[in-house]
């Protein structure tokens, strides 16, 4: 297995580079799976095409422009989740620090430089994961993960969701570890990925200015609503 303190992506990798890469953190995160450095390497590795898009994206408004001169944070150091789980109920700050409790996890944290607006990017996709549960309300049981994954792809194309999908969604399916048909399992992915299509562009969205914004008003304006299942 590769040593994760000594992987890197060299500037202006080739494609062969950043598959063998990603294959590298592969192996790591294969045995832990939480590794940050390797999870925001391994979609930087698959997603840099992905993040310069999305980077040009938001340097077209006002608003994209400061996120990325300013670069907020989601990171752990960045969190004072004692105080957000004192705000109201139902506000955003308050129920991100109630899912990581009750999830008993913590937030996201990664020690990678970041050397342009394309890396800035691909870690604030790794932390706002958690947040996009609380936004969508997608569990965090296995088919919650895998229709977050389909919404992200929907809403940003990121290739490594669409990796995650292929790979984890092939022992889904053989098998009763889902804990749903495999019809309904297919019909929740494809109702997420159309709900993430049509919602707005959330990795643009400025949440550290919204923690005492209820939840149900964020998704309201954030996210299209949640396709009705038969």
């Amino acid at each position: 297995m590769s040593d994760p303190q000594t992987l890197f992506l060299p500037d202006n990798a080739s494609l062969s580079t950043r598959l063998r890469v990603a294959y590298q953190c592969l192996g790591v995160l294969k045995h832990e799976p939480t590794n940050p450095n390797c999870g925001q390497l391994l979609n930087i590795c698959l997603d840099l095409n992905v993040y310069a898009s999305l980077v040009q994206q938001l340097q077209r408004s006002e608003e994209g422009r400061r996120m990325l001169s300013k670069r907020p944070s989601l990171q752990a150091r960045e969190l004072d989740l004692a105080a957000l789980e004192r705000l109201p109920e139902g506000t955003l700050g308050h129920e991100l620090a109630r899912y990581y409790r009750d999830n008993k996890i913590s937030p996201f944290d990664t020690t990678l430089e970041l050397k342009n607006d394309i890396d800035y990017i691909g870690k604030r996709y790794r932390e706002t994961h958690d947040l996009l549960h609380v936004l969508t309300g997608y569990g965090t049981d296995v088919v919650g993960e895998m229709e977050l994954q389909a919404y992200a792809l929907g809403n940003l194309g990121i290739r490594t969701a669409a990796f995650i999908l292929l790979y984890s969604s092939f022992g889904l399916l053989k098998g009763p570890q889902s804990g749903v048909g495999r019809s309904e399992y297919l019909r929740r992915l494809w109702a997420a990925y159309h709900r993430g299509h049509a919602s707005q562009l959330f990795l643009g969205f400025w949440f550290e200015e919204h923690w005492e914004t209820p939840v149900a008003t964020l998704r309201a304006r954030l996210c299209a609503p949640e396709e009705r299942m038969n």
